[in-house]
């Protein structure tokens, strides 16, 4: 079991590692040619409904769960050494 958690905290990192390397540089690149302000103008242009509707809510509250149990594995790792 330990080497289950051992690789899944490292599978974490390593996703998290990632998904920032790829945003980060992402939203630079919209900041910095305009494509945010086509983004802010479309946006005011829908409905004033929820946005992004039922499985945008549940995408969200799925990919916060994984942060969560992220935090919570790699926190129960630190407290056995």
């Amino acid at each position: 079991m330990a080497d289950v958690v051992k690789w899944w905290s490292r599978l974490a990192a390593a996703v998290t590692g990632a998904a920032l390397a790829l945003v980060i540089p992402a939203y630079a690149w919209a900041a910095s040619n305009g494509v945010a302000d086509i983004a802010v103008e479309a946006a005011r242009r829908r409905s004033r409904g929820l946005g992004f509707g039922f499985f945008g809510l549940l995408c969200c509250l799925g990919f916060l769960a994984l942060v969560v149990l992220a935090i919570v594995l790699i926190s129960r790792n630190r407290k056995r050494r």
